[in-house]
């Protein structure tokens, strides 16, 4: 978990707030409160990376909309929303909406706890490949048009003759444009050439 990884708790009940932000910080995790939907997106802005629990049910803005609205803004901060008996259909609205689990009140609080970690683990799994992603975007860049025509055979598994077959050059000139392209993306084998080929998306 990143050290600016906070747990924003959204919940219209002043005492809800107060018992998780004390439940949350007992297992050393960061906690901040929020008497609505409308207040946090407000603080939206200024939020450091972490994940939301919210209530569904509140006045004006709920659980569902806030998640909506979160993702009209291009925002994938995880979600958990909480909600009383009987709200299981909410529960699956919330779940299409985008949330990444539903705990039902009254809850165990190492359900709770084990969904927050959950989704902060997944964050940051979600950081480090959108890191990599980036990386390799950049890296792709750097070659030549003939590099990337070359890198197209090598992910589509084409041997060497066959790429220079293809390109109409020398099998000793695709060896030369394959090296050179190994260097640049800084692969040390071919599949790790060919994952982060993958990584970086429609590079072509």
């Amino acid at each position: 978990m990143a050290n600016s990884d906070i747990v924003h708790v959204i919940d219209d009940d002043a005492d809800v707030r107060q018992s998780l932000a004390f439940l949350l910080s007992t297992v050393g995790l960061a906690v901040r409160v929020h008497e609505s939907a409308t207040a946090f997106l407000e603080f939206l802005p200024d939020a450091q990376d972490g994940c939301i629990v919210t209530d569904v049910r509140m006045p004006g803005v709920d659980g569902i909309e806030l998640q909506r609205r979160l993702r009209a803004a291009g925002n994938t901060i995880p979600v958990i929303v909480i909600t009383g008996h009987g709200d299981i259909a909410l529960a699956v609205e919330a779940m299409k909406a985008g949330a990444v689990d539903f705990i039902e009140k009254p809850f165990d609080d190492e359900a709770l706890i084990g969904a927050i970690r959950s989704a902060l683990a997944r964050r940051a799994g979600d950081r480090e490949r959108d890191a990599q992603a980036a990386e390799s975007r950049a890296r792709l860049k750097t070659l030549s048009k003939r590099e990337l025509q070359v890198l197209e055979g090598l992910v589509a598994g084409k041997a060497n003759k066959i790429i220079a077959h293809e390109l109409e050059i020398s099998a000793r000139t695709v060896e030369i444009y394959r090296a050179n392209v190994m260097t640049k993306m800084q692969a040390d084998s071919l599949s790790a050439l060919v994952r982060k080929a993958l990584l970086a998306g429609d590079f072509l």
